[in-house]
């Protein structure tokens, strides 16, 4: 099957109509797409009220990938908040059992810094990491080139498969070591993410802008680029049972839209989606 959704479902105006709670956004998300990326576990480990609460609002089929905590994945700057990384890893893996209870967890995504390049101690920590999720599918993001320089991207890939790791497929400018190819292979036989970050070559540089992360994500993809990854997504439907899509391109408010569209031209009709409130009228 393959799943289309977006980023967070909070600053997506285009789905929302009228005035909404902010309380009230996934119920009528979950109308719209079957799945989503929570990427406020990214910035702290989520109590188990909220989890429990979003698989209870949302429809039976519908998927959660929930982004790893920053201070697992080397983003935190200082000391992490917690005696030490098992602690964090176990305090972690306890906030998905909603998710994994109602079987909603399509995976925890990995996304790497910048920083995080190819050498020895981090292939070890990877290692430690998929060690530490147990049983828990793991999708692996980077954002250093060395990873996939022609020389180690084969190696890279077989390490992925043997360590069981999703790859987390990437659409984003080429902006030297600090961004990494499309690599359009599957390293797992279940599931497969692909994350549209757009194109925007020019703000993904800016880094140190006050402003950085809403040019960074400045983007809407036009109707050829999306018909040229429809075709891409159907090659990875024939490896994999499941192929994840997530687009993160909204500082402009263009991933709903660019989802919508993507879900047009591979012709999906979803059931099983919430009811929207437009449709109650």
């Amino acid at each position: 099957m393959i799943y289309i959704g977006v980023t967070g479902w909070g600053d997506h105006d285009s789905l929302y109509p009228g005035q909404i709670s902010p309380r009230d956004k996934l119920k009528e998300y979950a109308g719209h797409f079957p799945t989503v990326e929570v990427d406020t576990a990214f910035y702290a480990i989520q109590p188990k009220r909220n989890s429990l609460k979003w698989v209870n609002e949302t429809p039976k089929g519908f998927q959660f990938v929930v982004k790893a905590y920053q201070g697992m994945t080397g983003h935190l700057r200082g000391e992490i908040p917690f005696e030490n990384k098992k602690i964090m890893f176990q305090a972690f893996k306890e906030s998905l059992d909603p998710y994994i209870e109602k079987n909603k967890l399509a995976m925890v995504l990995f996304q790497f810094p910048p920083w995080f390049d190819l050498k020895r101690e981090n292939v070890d920590y990877l290692r430690w990491c998929k060690q530490e999720m147990e049983d828990v599918s793991c999708a692996l993001e980077f954002r250093h080139q060395s990873w996939f320089v022609p020389q180690y991207r084969q190696q890279t890939l077989d390490f992925m498969r043997a360590e069981k790791w999703i790859h987390s497929i990437c659409d984003e400018p080429q902006s030297g070591e600090g961004s990494v190819p499309t690599v359009l292979e599957s390293t797992h036989p279940e599931k497969v993410l692909v994350r549209f970050h757009g194109r925007n070559l020019h703000g993904w540089q800016k880094r140190n802008a006050d402003n950085w992360r809403e040019v960074r994500y400045l983007y809407r993809y036009n109707q050829q680029e999306l018909k040229e990854w429809a075709g891409h997504v159907r090659s990875l439907e024939e490896v994999c049972k499941d192929v994840f899509l997530l687009f993160n391109n909204n500082s402009g408010g263009d991933a709903a839209d660019n989802a919508k569209q993507m879900i047009e031209l591979l012709h999906i009709e979803y059931d099983g989606l919430a009811p929207r409130q437009l449709d109650l009228f």
